[in-house]
């Protein structure tokens, strides 16, 4: 029974033929060596008789290399070993022994065949067709040999056919290589006769120039006359006659050129010199065309004509253009520069503003000439009146570089020009007129000053305006001080109150700057209102030094002022009028912030002069307070009517100064009366002998209080400013007659008055006389121990500006053991 069914043995081998063509990758040509395709064969044989591929090729392999092993011996050598490897035929593809596909090819065969071989001798019922399986074999390598022969034979004949159209080929190579050589021969032979016929050549060339010659000979006879003829057109101005004259000679001059084959006869050298002068008389005549287009159109007319005529003309020759239009549109350019923008018109210093009105009425003027006269009298494409425009902004602009190049320009010639540039220049009166047509087309021009220039023009003006106001001002400020040594008082004004035009002056000088500017740009005016405030600020500081020099000069007596505190107040009244106008140098759209600076230096300035005003009060009042207090103070009011008297007489100007500052001034005088009296309370200069001069001490501090409070009263003051209620508070902490309550009346003072301290409240305590060492402790202590004074909205300091005396030490601490 067979294992693959009813199949036969040749259906079998074309299966296995083509199993085995899928595995080796080089297809039929494995079959080409003679002892692989007796293996080949064995190794089908073997299939078929089992049905299947060995499954023990290892062991196979290991009998197949027994079989094939070399007898022991000395080593194989190399020829040995390639005895043992298949040989290949002639011409044939497969690999070579190296080739680890054919080593493992012909191992696989050999196992094949032994496994078959063994088969046959093992089992002996196969014996008996073994003549069969010869046959069948040696049929089957008969016909693979035939094959491999028709194989071969038919690659032979390829090769054979190859040979013989390679013969041919290389006869046509041959061929070919004979007929360039004598072609080649022939060419060297027609290049030595073309050599000999060159001085024919030459002869008929020559020829061809002097029948060329003999024809224009008449014509090149009347050349010098021509060129001579042509040049006095051109001196007499008649640049069409002239141009056509010339376009003559040059027209024969090409027909010459190129009858001589490129040769140009020296009677034509003048042709180029005559050429340049009428090109120079085309720009002449453009150049002078505002002066042309009034006086002699026609001469403008025709030198543009033949610029245009010229333009279309080509040449034969190898000569560079003329290009005269472009020349004529330069001279046009040119030359209405030079008539409004010429260095020798450049103005000088000072001469800036008249110079520039000028150039408001001549530049419209001039744009209407070229539109109404000049424009006619040239081609359409020339755009005259454009031209025109772009021209003189074109010149004017270089001509204000020129102009900001010079370091002398002033803070009026800045000004001016920066507003002319600005919003003169194309406004309506100049070249935003209505009666420009859509040609001039001024929206195209580029600004006249650059940004680079406008913020050198707002600097220079900045600066130089600057400059000039701090001279201004510190005149200003030399003329108020020097009226504060005079004989007679501070003028007034009709409301009676100390008048100066020193503000005012400052004021308008700051502000005119301010507002100028704003005609010119946002940028100026911010730029000048900064200065502005940066030399209002400058000139405060100068008045405050000044106000100081005056005042250490007439105290220390150096300089007595006749009136030295009115001169005071009308300086507090010119600051208040500062202060009060100072908005008007705010313009709009600046921030507010802008004036905390002078606001600051303003608020300051009233500050120091109330303390130079209160200063000289201080020194009427400092010898008065000397006896206070003491046993004529408890007994009489007569220090205090003292005291009273002289601060009416003081305070009596105040009213010569405006409102909100007298008001000021007239707390800050009261505070500082009660900080005196406070002051010298703190002295310890008395001591109650007993409860009679307490009550005496409280009376007296009662009625100072009144007295004072209707001194300041009369003069004015508001009471609910008033600092003289102090003294109420410390005649209750006299008054009391239970010591050992000190401590409330302490704790009810520190509540009114949070600044008091444990020196202030001893000496108070030491003015009462009565108070034991414990029962000041318990006082003391109830500053502590106190609750927390509420802030007051408004109260200022008292108990802090006056000095306490320092307690004298004691023999003893109080947390001693004698405490």
């Amino acid at each position: 029974m067979w294992p693959w069914g009813g199949r036969g043995l040749g259906e079998r081998r074309g299966l296995l033929g083509r199993e085995v063509g899928q595995r080796l990758p080089w297809g039929e040509e494995f079959c080409c060596h003679p002892g692989l395709v007796s293996q080949w064969r064995s190794v089908q044989l073997c299939y078929e008789v089992w049905g299947s591929w060995p499954s023990s090729r290892p062991r196979l392999f290991a009998e197949e290399r027994k079989l094939v092993k070399p007898a022991p011996g000395p080593a194989m050598d190399s020829a040995a070993k390639d005895e043992m490897q298949p040989a290949l035929l002639p011409g044939s593809s497969c690999p070579g022994p190296e080739w680890p596909e054919q080593e493992r090819a012909e191992r696989l065969a050999r196992g094949a065949a032994l496994k078959w071989a063994s088969g046959i001798f093992y089992r002996p019922e196969q014996l008996a067709r073994l003549s069969q399986y010869r046959s069948r074999e040696v049929q089957r390598t008969c016909s693979l040999e035939a094959r491999i022969k028709s194989v071969v034979q038919s690659y032979l004949e390829g090769v054979k056919t190859g040979m013989w159209q390679l013969a041919r080929a290389l006869e046509a190579v041959h061929g070919a290589r004979v007929a360039l050589g004598q072609a080649r021969g022939l060419l060297r032979g027609m290049a030595e006769a073309a050599q000999t016929l060159e001085p024919l050549r030459e002869r008929v060339a020559q020829h061809k120039q002097l029948q060329a010659l003999s024809q224009l000979l008449p014509r090149l006879r009347a050349v010098p006359a021509a060129v001579a003829h042509t040049q006095t057109l051109i001196g007499a101005q008649q640049l069409l006659e002239a141009y056509v004259s010339l376009r003559e000679l040059e027209q024969l001059r090409e027909e010459t050129w190129e009858a001589l084959g490129g040769l140009e006869l020296p009677i034509f050298e003048r042709l180029g010199p005559l050429a340049e002068a009428l090109g120079q008389a085309v720009e002449a005549a453009a150049g002078a065309a505002g002066k042309l287009a009034r006086e002699d159109p026609a001469l403008l007319v025709a030198a543009v004509r033949v610029a245009e005529v010229d333009a279309g003309c080509t040449t034969s020759l190898e000569q560079a253009p003329r290009d005269w239009r472009q020349r004529c549109l330069r001279a046009l350019q040119e030359g209405l520069e030079q008539i409004h923008f010429g260095t020798p018109l450049l103005p000088g210093p000072g001469a800036l503003e008249g110079w520039l009105e000028a150039l408001r009425v001549a530049l419209p003027a001039e744009l209407a000439t070229a539109e109404a006269l000049i424009a006619p009298c040239c081609p359409p494409h020339y755009k005259v009146v454009q031209l025109w425009a772009h021209t003189l902004h074109s010149g004017l602009r270089h001509c204000l570089q020129q102009l900001l190049e010079e370091p002398e320009l002033g803070a009026a010639d800045a000004f001016t020009l920066l507003h002319w540039a600005l919003h003169v220049y194309l406004g309506p009166e100049m070249m935003g007129s209505l009666e420009l047509g859509p040609e001039a087309d001024v929206s195209q021009l580029e600004p006249l000053l650059t940004l680079e220039n406008i913020e050198h023009l707002e600097t220079t003006f900045v600066a130089k305006v600057q400059a000039s106001v701090a001279q201004w001002l510190q005149k200003a400020l030399d003329g108020e001080v020097a009226e504060w040594s005079r004989e007679q008082e501070p003028d007034r004004d009709t409301s009676g109150f100390y008048h100066s035009p020193m503000p005012a002056i400052v004021l308008q000088i700051l502000e005119e700057n301010i507002r100028v500017a704003s005609r010119v740009s946002e940028s100026l005016q911010q730029r000048v209102h900064g200065m502005a405030l940066s030399e209002l600020g400058a000139f405060l500081r100068s008045f405050s030094d000044a106000l100081i020099r005056f005042s250490r000069d007439h105290l220390r007596g150096e300089a007595m002022a006749p009136h030295y505190v009115p001169y005071l107040l009308a300086s507090l009244n010119h600051q208040s009028a500062l202060s009060s106008s100072v908005s008007v140098l705010q313009p709009d759209g600046v921030a507010s912030g802008a004036m905390a600076p002078v606001e600051a230096a303003l608020d300051e300035l009233q500050r120091r002069i109330c303390r130079l005003v209160l200063e000289a009060l201080l020194v009427e009042l400092q010898p008065l307070f000397e006896a206070l207090p003491s046993r004529q103070w408890l007994s009489s009011s007569e220090v205090l009517d003292d005291v009273c008297e002289r601060t009416a007489r003081f305070c009596q100007d105040f009213w010569r100064v405006r409102n909100p500052a007298v008001q000021l001034l007239l707390a800050e005088a009261e505070r500082t009366v009660v900080l005196q009296y406070l002051r010298a309370l703190m002295q310890g200069r008395l001591v109650c002998r007993g409860a009679d001069e307490r009550t005496q001490a409280a009376e007296r501090l009662r009625h100072d209080a009144a007295q004072l409070r209707e001194l300041f009263l009369g003069l004015g003051l508001e009471e609910s400013v008033q600092c003289a209620p102090v003294l109420l508070a410390l005649r209750e902490l006299l008054n009391l007659r239970d010591p050992t309550l000190l401590g409330l009346e302490v704790a009810g003072l520190r509540q009114q008055f949070p600044d008091v301290s444990e020196d202030h409240v001893s000496a108070l305590l030491d003015l009462r006389g009565d108070v034991s060492r414990e029962q000041r402790l318990a006082a003391l202590s109830s500053l502590q121990a106190g609750p927390q004074p509420s802030p007051a909205v408004g109260r200022r300091a008292l108990f802090s500006l006056v000095p306490a005396p320092t307690p004298a030490p004691s023999s003893c601490l109080p947390s001693g053991p004698c405490a």
